[in-house]
């Protein structure tokens, strides 16, 4: 199969939106669209972005995309890569797609001398689990916890 991984630009903000949101179904996760395009577009396209976004095109369209930032460990005193999303449409899935995705943020880790890479999965993504152990992923267990805003108003108000 033959495809391209590209960095995205402004103008896939809505190719962007419409992979989340079928990333969310995927991973049965409540997703809206509504008011995000503005905020993305400000996090990933400006002069010191937050979070970078790879897009895969098959033939011109585009099939999935990755996300990731750069974050970092207080343990281990150094910088590392965070990919946030990684997403395929199902059709393109197996194809080495995915790996090229992770490969791309794996090289500019590696040129920005940062020598870790982390993600998470949800744990029923099988698959996705088989795919990163394949890779020579390995797995910590972690509960990942959230506030809402309204949690966290509540929060700070106590």
């Amino acid at each position: 199969m033959n495809y391209i991984i590209r960095n995205a630009v402004k103008t896939d903000i809505s190719t962007i939106l419409s992979l989340c949101s079928e990333h969310a179904v995927y991973e049965r996760i409540p997703f809206s669209p509504e008011n995000k395009a503005d905020k993305l577009s400000k996090l990933l396209f400006n002069d010191k972005p937050y979070g970078f976004c790879l897009i895969a095109e098959c033939e011109g369209k585009a099939v999935g995309y990755a996300t990731y930032s750069f974050e970092f460990s207080t343990w281990d005193s150094e910088m590392y890569v965070h990919m946030d999303c990684l997403y395929l449409q199902e059709n393109f899935r197996g194809y080495g797609i995915g790996e090229a995705l992770v490969k791309r943020i794996a090289q500019n880790a590696s040129e920005n001398n940062i020598r870790l890479l982390q993600w998470h999965t949800p744990p029923f993504n099988e698959r996705a689990i088989k795919f990163y152990k394949r890779i020579g992923a390995t797995s910590r267990e972690k509960v990942r916890f959230y506030l809402n805003e309204g949690a966290i108003k509540q929060l700070i108000q106590n």
